[in-house]
């Protein structure tokens, strides 16, 4: 039997051709029907291939002179998956030949799947680990759903409240990123799409642990690096609570950054450290984080709570009770800058 598709009109039905009777090699007869499956015109057209203006020569480009002046990082495209705007910012989603799915906002690579664990994981086990008995968490940003995956695996949460004014993200991340979005649909998580700082303003829960998954300071996460930002997060805090935002710098780019970020924070909160994560897809290799508290109990920079070495290797791939307390310790110059 032998298939062969034909171009139709949309709407046609396959029919059978019968053949006149031939003789096959060894002379016996035989009678062959050719199935025509007809394919529609439409479908037969060829599908424009995505594009991007960061995409060239089938490499990413991420180049910022603003955000890391003379240098830029580049990562091999296997296949464009998504490129739209949406209504806050320019999103992009591509397979990677090396790295797996990258998601980018306005030009800048927020996760890909090979290594967003670094800097999931010390986002939140960072602030969690430091708390003594963590119920009530807030992410504010963080739609790709990273966070709240490692915020559920804490036995003591009782709610963990995602805030993410572009539900694009959210969306998407279900598609391309279904490792990092597999707890956004958690008995324990609730999503409220709406503006971080509005949901601040109007919040009356008091959480125990606040964590800012925001993007680099354009569009809609620039005002996650202001002073004033840091007030309604404090004003959301129970008394003995932990906020920790990503500084979106690292001591090799812009550290005079790191330490204003540093000193506005320390006009709310009372203790203010600064820690890192490496994870080669951030630019240089590092991005900081920016952990606070109010509370003289609270020791940020050493976990008040373990486990096992065991249950750390099944959790985590990143994080453990070393490198937490390890992330801490800066080189002398740049400890000299952002601690001075």
């Amino acid at each position: 039997m032998y298939t062969h598709e034909l171009p139709c009109k949309e709407g046609a039905f396959p029919k059978l051709i019968d053949l006149p009777t031939r003789k096959n090699l060894k002379g016996k007869n035989f009678s062959a029907v050719i199935y025509v499956h007809y394919q529609s015109s439409e479908k037969m057209s060829e599908i424009p291939k995505l594009t991007h203006p960061r995409i060239k020569d089938g490499w990413f480009r991420e180049i910022s002179d603003d955000y890391f002046p003379g240098q830029a990082m580049m990562l091999r495209v296997e296949e464009i998956l998504l490129a739209e705007k949406s209504e806050f910012q320019d999103i992009l989603v591509f397979k990677s030949t090396d790295y797996g799915n990258v998601l980018v906002l306005d030009g800048i690579i927020q996760v890909t799947e090979r290594d967003e664990f670094a800097y999931q994981e010390m986002i939140t086990h960072l602030p969690m680990f430091s708390h003594p008995n963590p119920k009530r968490i807030l992410v504010i940003g963080g739609g790709d759903g990273g966070v709240l995956r490692e915020v559920v695996k804490h036995p003591s949460v009782e709610s963990a409240t995602l805030v993410e004014i572009d539900s694009t993200i959210i969306d998407l991340s279900r598609k391309y990123l279904p490792s990092m979005s597999s707890a956004l649909d958690h008995p324990k998580v609730k999503i409220c799409i709406q503006d971080g700082f509005k949901f601040l303003e109007e919040a009356s829960e008091k959480f125990d642990v606040i964590i800012t998954d925001s993007s680099d300071p354009e569009g809609p996460a620039e005002a996650f690096f202001q002073e004033n930002y840091f007030h309604l997060l404090k004003s959301a805090l129970t008394p003995d609570g932990i906020v920790i935002s990503q500084a979106s710098e690292n001591i090799w780019l812009k550290i005079a950054n790191l330490k204003k970020l540093k000193d506005i924070c320390q006009k709310v909160f009372t203790q203010v450290k600064y820690s890192y994560c490496t994870i080669p897809t951030y630019t240089s290799g590092q991005l900081g984080l920016m952990v606070c508290t109010d509370s003289s109990e609270i020791e940020l920079t050493t976990p008040s709570r373990r486990v096992s070495r065991k249950e750390e290797s099944e959790l985590f791939r990143y994080y453990n009770a070393e490198i937490h307390t390890q992330s801490f310790v800066l080189p002398t110059w740049a400890e000299k800058v952002i601690n001075g």
